[in-house]
């Protein structure tokens, strides 16, 4: 068959061989690998067997004859897992499979572009742009409309497009409502003139790789129908995480021979934030009549207790299909559940344990701390840091190398040193200042011909015409700011005075109004930068602090403890996994939470359920009563997956002088979210020591009555609107209206 579009019944029938390949599954594992006929939805539960499932069905199919390699359409999510899946399938059959597809979504659906481009109004050798070049056109076309750039970044704007190529949606097909959401009502015709542009350039971006393909098949049904009668099988690996159009491209090649089968697990869906959609994979029984589902629920990874505790957690989710993991693997360690005073002894907690670990012989490199944001490594890695024990963080930068850090450094070295010159060029034109190459390439030329540091050339240059009065203020003002920040360097904190600086600069509002996916972990990595300084006694000792962390060179060695987010953990497994910062409003995330509401906790949710089922045989949860947040310390509350976690499989501890008071603070998830002002760690343990910080007295029912004023800790004096049991319900002077425990109300 050298066409690819040949219309044929199948490849001849052969005899069927022995199959010693299905001996090593399990009942159901094959089970899903023989359920050939129809569509097919296999539940694969964390460290089930997923990937053996799928490419031993691969094997099944071409070593039965069932169809050729070109008839068989495999689909994965990177391209690491499609060459993995070539490999063991080339295993199983003893040879090189040739001609079949299997690869990415986006490389299929550029296949499939490729050869039918016209249709599209695009030819065949169509350029795919990486996402500078897609800025850059986007860029061009924002201009001449004198949209605000600080208010609508042409990023932010270019995720908005994604996100509805993400969703099928050509630019005819998305709302008035929505498209009026964004840069001032333009995005729509924004949208509709990045995509005529890429059409003369004869271009397309990666959404348009399936996009453009869902137009093909719309325009041209001959077309569908061939790739329809052409693959036999289809299969598809993680389609929890399909997004909407890829869900659609699935949908109509599936609808020929509907020999589906759809491996992944609605429990580990954690990616809505990039388009993913949990209800593809909640409704396969419906888009796919007669649908036959096989749940894998055997675990070959955890420990007894481990799957216990995660399959007890998830089951608070209503938006899933349900499964129970099980294992015949010894009962091992209960999960363990630690209660700290706050975020430093977290680490420090952590890290010896770490070591009492290596003590006894466990690797290094099975052991990881997973946290749910980036910003919350700073604290570990400072702590191995001092431990001398080598760690690396994966799916980022360290916490010290981070772009916006680097920046919020390089704006404190200037500050400290104005002849730091590479630190001014980092900065000079961030947040963006309208300052040309030309302009610094006068600055850059009289400072090296004069001798000078860039900022005492800027000076001199200020006096004269070299520069054009527009750069001469701007530059003018910048080292005015900078010598302003150095006079408030001898009255001001050093903590208080980075954050003046951040502020002044226009830093902070440059994130603030980036509109990307990645700018609140951006500033969330900035206010712990703050709170970072506060450990030193000044910048100077702070910034030898970050030069020694920065000269701590990886070493060769592959024995160093991950340090990672719990999204980027997904797939991953571990013999001992630390979770710390189980906290409301940290873990579930408040932003998730407000911008989700009942999904965005599910997602959470099962979020917390992958972060456990990443560990073979230790899963230590931990959460702090305090947390130093944008330089302040502030109180935390358990996260109610904490209190969701069954008994019967967690072992919980807590600091001395802590559990008392602090697990009673779990009463308070519905008033409001993660922190309240409190005092430092310090003096609160003094406070426990002397017994005079105690779980507040509930009152006796009948206690409180309606309209009667009172004060709450953290949102101040109320008066009461309605009474149910023990929950009241208050109408704040400075809050507005909450529902609180009334074990934490007092009478003014």
């Amino acid at each position: 068959m050298n066409d690819p579009f040949e219309l044929v019944d199948g490849p001849p029938a052969e005899t069927a061989a022995p199959s010693p390949y299905l001996d090593s599954l399990n009942d159901t594992q094959r089970q899903a690998v023989e359920a050939v006929d129809g569509p097919v939805l296999v539940l694969a539960g964390a460290g089930t067997g997923k990937t053996r499932v799928l490419t031993t069905r691969l094997a099944h199919i071409l070593l039965g004859g069932l169809a050729y390699p070109n008839e068989i359409l495999a689909v994965t999510f990177t391209n690491k897992a499609a060459a993995e899946m070539r490999e063991r399938v080339g295993m199983l059959l003893g040879r090189p499979v040739e001609g079949w597809w299997v690869g990415t979504f986006h490389a299929l659906g550029a296949r499939i572009l490729r050869a039918n481009a016209d249709v599209v109004g695009l030819k065949s050798n169509f350029t795919i742009l990486d996402d500078d070049d897609q800025l850059r056109l986007l860029k061009q076309i924002i201009e001449p409309r004198h949209i605000d750039p600080k208010r609508w970044p042409p990023r932010g704007l270019l995720n908005v497009i994604q996100r509805w190529k993400d969703r099928g949606l050509t630019p005819d097909k998305v709302t008035d409502a929505e498209g009026s959401e964004y840069a001032e009502g333009q995005a729509v015709e924004i949208y509709a003139e990045y995509q005529a542009r890429l059409t003369t350039l004869n271009a397309a971006d990666f959404g348009d790789l399936l996009l453009h393909c869902l137009t093909l098949f719309q325009r041209d049904p001959l077309v569908l129908q061939r790739y329809q009668h052409q693959f036999r099988y289809i299969l598809v690996d993680e389609y929890q995480d399909t997004n909407v159009a890829q869900y659609l491209w699935l949908r109509l090649l599936a609808q020929g021979h509907r020999n589906i089968c759809c491996v992944g697990d609605d429990d580990q869906s954690i990616y809505s934030w990039r388009g993913a959609e949990v209800g593809n994979i909640l409704r396969f029984e419906q888009d796919f009549p007669g649908a036959r589902v096989v749940r894998l629920e055997r675990n070959y990874r955890s420990t007894p207790h481990i799957l216990a505790a995660a399959s007890g957690l998830i089951t608070h989710n209503e938006g899933r299909l349900g499964k129970t993991l099980w294992t015949d693997l010894d009962a091992g360690e209960k999960v363990r559940v630690i209660g700290v005073w706050d975020g430093e002894e977290e680490a420090r907690r952590i890290g010896d344990e770490i070591e009492a670990l290596q003590a006894k012989g466990v690797r290094l490199n099975q052991v990881a701390v997973l946290v749910r944001a980036g910003f919350q490594t700073r604290e570990f890695e400072e702590r191995l840091i001092t431990l001398g024990l080598p760690y690396r963080v994966i799916g980022g930068p360290r916490f010290y190398e981070r772009r916006e850090i680097r920046d919020a450094i390089a704006y404190v070295r200037v500050t400290v040193q104005p002849d730091d010159d590479l630190a001014f060029e980092r900065i000079v034109n961030v947040p963006k200042r309208g300052l040309g190459q030309a302009t610094l390439q006068v600055v850059h030329v009289y400072a090296r011909a004069q001798g000078l540091s860039l900022t005492t050339a800027i000076a001199q240059l200020l006096e004269t015409e070299e520069l054009r009065p527009q750069a001469r203020g701007t530059l003018g003002a910048l080292l005015a700011d900078f010598a302003r920040w150095r006079d408030l360097a001898a009255v001001l904190p050093h903590p208080d005075l980075v954050a003046q600086i951040l502020e002044e600069s226009g830093y902070l509002d440059m994130w603030r109004t980036d509109k990307s996916i990645e700018a609140p972990g951006r500033l969330d990595n900035l206010k712990e930068l703050l709170a970072a300084l506060d450990d030193f006694d000044d910048l100077g000792a702070f910034l030898e602090h970050v030069s020694l962390v920065m000269e701590n060179e990886e070493s060769a060695s592959d024995e160093k403890v991950s340090l990672m987010t719990l999204h980027g953990a997904k797939g991953l497994e571990f013999e001992t996994v630390f979770l710390p910062g189980w906290e409301e409003g940290l873990f579930p995330h408040q932003r998730a939470l407000d911008e989700g509401g009942t999904s965005g906790l599910e997602e959470e949710r099962r979020l917390a359920y992958v972060g456990i089922t990443r560990a073979r045989r230790r899963a230590i949860i931990s959460h702090a009563a305090n947390r130093r947040v944008y330089g302040n310390w502030q109180s935390a509350i358990p996260s109610r997956f904490v209190a969701e976690l069954p008994d019967d499989h967690v072992e919980r501890e807590s600091a001395r002088g802590l559990s008392a008071g602090y697990s009673g603070l779990s009463d308070a998830w519905g008033d409001g979210g993660l922190f309240a002002q409190s005092a430092s760690p310090r003096r609160m343990r003094r406070m426990a020591a002397g017994a005079s910080w105690q779980t507040p007295e509930r009152k006796a029912a009948g206690a409180f009555q309606v309209g009667q004023r009172v004060f709450h800790q953290k949102f101040g004096y109320g008066s009461i609107l309605e009474i149910d049991g023990n929950k009241l319900e208050i109408a704040f002077e400075k809050a507005g209206t909450k529902k609180v425990m009334d074990s934490f109300v007092e009478l003014p």
